[in-house]
Formats: C-alpha cells, sequence, structure tokens
C-alpha cells in the first residue's frame, strides 16, 4: 500500500508522529520518503538520535510550523499522503490562550487543506479527538472545526485527485500529559489528585491509533470519521492500579473538563455506520453511495439512539488489565 509513496507528517515529534514513524520504518521499507514536519527543532535533534536519516535514507526532518502556510507547501513538494497529528491539544492551557489554540488547530487544519490540494497530495489523514464531539472547551471545539474542514475539502477539492479522512479517538495510553504518566510520577510523592470519582475516559494504545491511520489510509473513500471501538476506564481504577497504597485526594474537575467523553453523540449516530472493529461517521455532503460503502465492508447504521459514550460502554478496563497495558505500552519497569 505504502511501496514507493512519500509521506509527511505534521507534529511529527509528538507522541503520535514517533510511533508512525517507528512503524513505517520497521513495517513498511519500501516508502520512498518520510517526512517528520514539526516546529521544534530540539525535539528534531532528539528523535534523530533514534531515528537518523543516515540509517533510514527515507527520513526528512522538516523545521515548520502549520500556521505558515508558505512551509507547508514547500514541505509537500512531491508528496503523496499527508497524515496531520499537529495540535495545541492540553485543554487548560487552549482555555487560557484560546486564540493561540484557533491559529493551530483550525487556521492550520485549513493551511493543511490547501496546501495539500495545490501541491498534489493524494491522500489526507486528519487526527481527531474525542473532545470534538459535543465540545465543551475550546480544545474540542477547535477539533471539531478542524474536522469539518477536513471533511468539507472533499467538497471543494475540484478536479484534483485527493481524498480528506478523519480519525476520532480518545485518550492515548502513555502520552506526553495524559494522566497515566502524571499518576506514575505522583505516585511516589505519596497522593493521587483525582478531578471526580465519577470521571471515565476511552482508551487507546499508540499502536492502536497508528494502526486505525493505516487502515483510513487503506481503505477510505473521503469523508469518513473513523472511531474505533475502545474500552473505557475509571480514573478510579487508574489511580487504584498504579497506586494502591497511595492517598487519593479528590481536588475537583478542571477548566473545561467533561465528568464522562463522547466520540459519536445520539445525534451523529443517525448518520453512523457501524462495522465489527470501529464506526463510521458519514459526510453530511455525500460524494459516493451509502448503501455500496455499507456493503464493501460489511456495515450497518446504528441503532436508534445509540451514543458512544466512555460512561455507558459496553467494554471496560480492570485494574489488572490496565496494570498489564502500562507494562506493555508505557514502563516496561513499573512494578505496584
Amino acid at each position: 500500500m505504502l511501496r514507493g509513496k512519500s509521506i509527511l507528517v505534521t507534529g511529527g515529534t509528538g507522541s503520535f508522529g514517533k510511533k508512525f514513524v517507528e512503524t513505517i520504518l520497521a513495517e513498511h521499507p519500501g516508502i520512498e520518503r518520510l517526512v517528520i514536519y514539526s516546529r521544534d527543532e530540539l525535539k528534531q535533534f532528539e528523535m534523530a538520535q533514534q531515528f537518523s536519516d543516515a540509517e533510514f535514507r527515507q527520513l526528512r526532518y522538516f523545521v515548520g510550523d502549520v500556521r505558515d502556510r508558505d512551509r507547508l507547501l514547500r514541505a509537500m513538494e512531491g508528496i503523496d499522503i499527508v497524515v496531520h497529528a499537529a495540535a495545541l491539544k492540553q485543554v487548560p492551557a487552549c482555555e487560557y490562550n484560546p486564540f493561540e489554540a484557533i491559529k493551530t488547530n483550525i487556521i492550520g487544519a485549513q493551511n493543511v487543506v490547501e496546501a495539500a490540494i495545490d501541491k498534489g497530495v493524494k491522500q489526507v489523514v486528519a487526527l481527531s479527538t474525542d473532545k470534538a464531539a459535543a465540545p465543551i472547551n475550546l480544545y474540542g471545539a477547535t477539533k471539531l472545526c478542524s474536522d469539518k474542514l477536513f471533511i468539507a475539502a472533499n467538497n471543494f477539492k475540484g478536479k484534483h485527485d485527493i481524498k480528506f479522512s478523519v480519525v476520532r479517538y480518545g485518550n492515548v495510553m502513555g502520552s506526553r500529559g495524559s494522566v497515566i504518566p502524571f499518576f506514575l510520577k505522583k505516585r511516589h510523592e505519596g497522593v493521587l489528585p483525582i478531578t471526580d470519582e465519577r470521571m471515565t475516559r476511552f482508551n487507546i494504545t499508540l499502536e492502536e491509533g497508528v494502526n486505525l491511520v493505516l487502515y483510513a489510509l487503506e481503505n477510505m473513500w473521503g469523508g469518513e470519521i473513523f472511531v474505533p471501538k475502545i474500552p473505557s476506564y475509571k480514573i478510579t481504577d487508574v489511580a487504584e492500579a498504579l497506586a494502591p497504597n497511595s492517598e487519593k485526594k479528590i481536588v475537583g474537575i478542571r477548566p473545561g473538563e467533561k465528568l464522562h467523553e463522547e466520540m459519536i453523540t445520539m445525534t451523529d449516530a443517525l448518520c453512523t455506520l457501524e462495522f465489527d472493529k470501529h464506526y463510521v461517521i458519514l459526510p453530511s455532503i455525500r460524494q459516493w453511495d451509502i448503501d455500496k460503502y455499507a456493503s464493501t465492508f460489511d456495515g450497518k447504521f446504528c441503532a436508534n439512539g445509540f451514543c458512544y459514550n466512555s460512561g455507558t460502554n459496553s467494554q471496560w478496563l480492570s485494574v489488572e488489565q490496565i496494570r498489564e497495558l502500562v507494562k506493555s505500552h508505557v514502563d516496561p519497569d513499573f512494578v505496584v
């Protein structure tokens, strides 16, 4: 699928970007070029210690910001596939610096869209978040706008041979700034701050996130939002799994936080297809036959009243499963 292709990853030095690069280099050695596009030259330098462009001739490190359309145009020269992972994603920081989030997450998304069309890119997959469904914080609102921009790009691409789709998933286990690395650090202090005992979240590993993007690249028709079927966890179970002997201190919900996250709202579900391992939210302006799409991948419309919520999910991680996942995906030296 990727043999001979040139790929650009925005936000390529982030948690997802590094895992994506690792996976591509290991499993798709026939790629022509893999461009890591990000604004932090120090992170690129550090990443190059692990993935040297001398060892991996396909690699290119390209300093740039998605806010800079001209730089994107230069970076996308000869690119076939774009994976858009760049974003400002820390909820409190986005609440405090709202227009900075808008410039990166919304204007940056439109820059990616326009540069990809202008430079003859064939496929674009953008990463989204569960916070984009019925958003209550600015981060979620900007990502909802970003999702709309990428989906709508299929309508104004003209005669350009390009497809745009989105993947949406929940908390990535072990990603920077997420709860598990935070708890692993705090447990040595003997106290874990818990926002609310009722809180739940979806959980996905970096590997699963990368595999979802690769699935989208292989199967996208253009305009889909791919949503994986993944388990939930209770924040109290995460605390018990990581630090059973620590004090659990309730500190209150942070600005812009929800008790439970959604990936598909009840309204979204009206135009959502269910498949064996994922859902697809269909584009509101459709350019292909829905029945043909459903039959091709063996899907069916969601039941009336369905919504995909971390608090009412049918799959749950136990305390022991959380410990096993932390050891295998976050910290191999982890012990209770």
